[in-house]
Protein backbone atom coordinates (compact mmCIF):
# COMPACT_ATOMS: atom_id res chain seq x y z
CA UNK A 1 0.00 0.00 0.00
CA UNK A 2 1.25 3.11 -0.84
CA UNK A 3 2.03 5.98 1.16
CA UNK A 4 -1.00 8.74 1.37
CA UNK A 5 -0.52 11.97 0.44
CA UNK A 6 -1.30 15.47 2.42
CA UNK A 7 -2.95 18.18 0.60
CA UNK A 8 -0.43 20.81 0.19
CA UNK A 9 -3.22 23.45 0.51
CA UNK A 10 -3.94 21.84 4.19
CA UNK A 11 -0.69 22.03 4.85
CA UNK A 12 -0.08 25.58 4.61
CA UNK A 13 -3.12 26.70 6.31
CA UNK A 14 -4.01 24.71 8.84
CA UNK A 15 -2.25 24.02 12.25
CA UNK A 16 -3.11 21.35 14.82
CA UNK A 17 -3.86 22.53 19.04
CA UNK A 18 -2.60 20.20 21.52
CA UNK A 19 -5.96 18.69 22.06
CA UNK A 20 -6.67 17.85 18.18
CA UNK A 21 -8.64 21.01 16.93
CA UNK A 22 -7.51 22.90 13.88
CA UNK A 23 -6.58 26.57 14.03
CA UNK A 24 -6.38 28.57 11.01
CA UNK A 25 -6.42 32.43 9.91
CA UNK A 26 -9.36 34.53 9.18
CA UNK A 27 -10.29 35.53 5.62
CA UNK A 28 -10.72 39.04 4.83
CA UNK A 29 -7.92 40.11 5.99
CA UNK A 30 -5.51 41.32 3.12
CA UNK A 31 -7.03 44.11 1.43
CA UNK A 32 -9.53 46.51 1.25
CA UNK A 33 -9.53 46.93 5.03
CA UNK A 34 -11.12 50.73 4.67
CA UNK A 35 -14.21 49.35 3.78
CA UNK A 36 -14.56 47.36 7.34
CA UNK A 37 -14.74 48.67 10.59
CA UNK A 38 -12.66 48.78 13.28
CA UNK A 39 -14.64 45.64 15.14
CA UNK A 40 -14.29 43.96 11.95
CA UNK A 41 -11.06 44.45 12.16
CA UNK A 42 -10.51 43.81 15.53
CA UNK A 43 -12.37 40.25 16.11
CA UNK A 44 -10.90 39.12 12.69
CA UNK A 45 -6.93 39.18 14.10
CA UNK A 46 -5.25 36.19 14.47
CA UNK A 47 -6.10 32.98 13.90
CA UNK A 48 -9.90 30.89 15.43
CA UNK A 49 -10.72 27.60 15.70
CA UNK A 50 -12.15 25.74 12.83
CA UNK A 51 -15.92 24.64 13.27
CA UNK A 52 -16.12 21.31 14.34
CA UNK A 53 -18.38 20.40 10.90
CA UNK A 54 -15.50 20.90 8.74
CA UNK A 55 -12.99 19.17 11.35
CA UNK A 56 -13.63 15.83 10.16
CA UNK A 57 -12.50 16.72 6.25
CA UNK A 58 -9.47 18.65 7.06
CA UNK A 59 -8.43 15.71 8.90
CA UNK A 60 -8.93 13.38 6.29
CA UNK A 61 -6.68 15.84 3.71
CA UNK A 62 -4.24 15.24 6.23
CA UNK A 63 -3.45 11.65 6.98
CA UNK A 64 -0.61 11.54 8.89
CA UNK A 65 -1.09 14.93 10.81
CA UNK A 66 0.18 18.29 10.84
CA UNK A 67 3.59 19.76 12.45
Amino acid sequence: MPKLKTKSGVKKRFKLTATGLLKHGVAGKRHRLLHHNGKYIRQNRGTKVLAKADTAAVKAWAPYGLS
